[in-house]
């Protein structure tokens, strides 16, 4: 079986956001997809901290440090992109103007419930920040996420065991071995993205029953 590496994650789900579409880009894993967003499709970037535009990564060497992600990562920012107070972006955000956000995650139950910001560990980051707006103010919510733990246990869950972000949020989910939306009567694969893997070997991996039907 050969996963998808990061950078395949980001591309595919770049692929799946249409032309118009306003996105926020969650911290971590999900900041990648502005590198892959394919080209002559118009699709307008959105960060927390205040941003409106952003575009891809600055190359090594010409980083703006006034002009960051929520993630304090270096961003670029496209003809017509802006940047205001954090209170407007949440505004934004709280008053449902965006049409997707992208999220990483610990946890994603069967019913789309999302863990994704912290495990008790001692060195976990102290308070939900943005992702609890985002999670409950974005019409659609994406998750890109690893399919394991470290442990090889599933991060697909039928309860999520860590804080919940919010509840029954997560329309899709996109790992490195397959794409699965989460409907009203539970998760069905839209696709196997690992190359060699089998859905009976997804099945066993994934724990939480699966229902082979593409997504409409």
């Amino acid at each position: 079986m050969k996963k998808f590496d990061r950078k395949q994650m980001a591309a595919r789900v770049a692929q799946d956001i249409p032309e118009g579409a306003y996105v926020n880009l969650g911290i971590g894993l999900p900041t990648l997809v502005a590198d892959y967003l394919p080209k002559g499709r118009e699709i307008i970037l959105h960060s927390e901290n205040g941003v409106l535009g952003i575009g891809p990564r600055p190359p090594q060497g010409e980083e703006d440090e006034d002009l960051i992600n929520a993630g304090k990562e270096p961003v670029t920012l496209l003809t017509g992109g802006a940047y205001f107070h954090h209170a407007d972006s949440f505004g934004m955000i709280r008053g449902r103007h965006l049409d997707f956000c992208v999220l990483g995650a610990f946890q994603v139950s069967a019913a789309g419930d999302l863990a994704n910001w912290h495990t008790g560990e001692p060195d976990a980051i102290p308070a939900v920040g943005g992702a609890m707006d985002l999670a409950v103010g974005a019409k659609q919510v994406l998750v890109m996420m690893e399919h394991l733990t470290k442990d090889g246990k599933s991060k697909l869950v039928e309860r999520c065991t860590y804080p919940l972000t919010g509840a029954r949020c997560v329309n899709r989910v996109y790992t490195d071995l397959a794409v699965i939306d989460i409907k009203p009567d539970g998760l069905h694969l839209v696709e196997i993205v690992a190359e060699g893997l089998s859905f009976d070997e997804l099945q066993r991996l994934n724990g939480v029953p699966l229902r082979y039907r593409a997504a409409a």
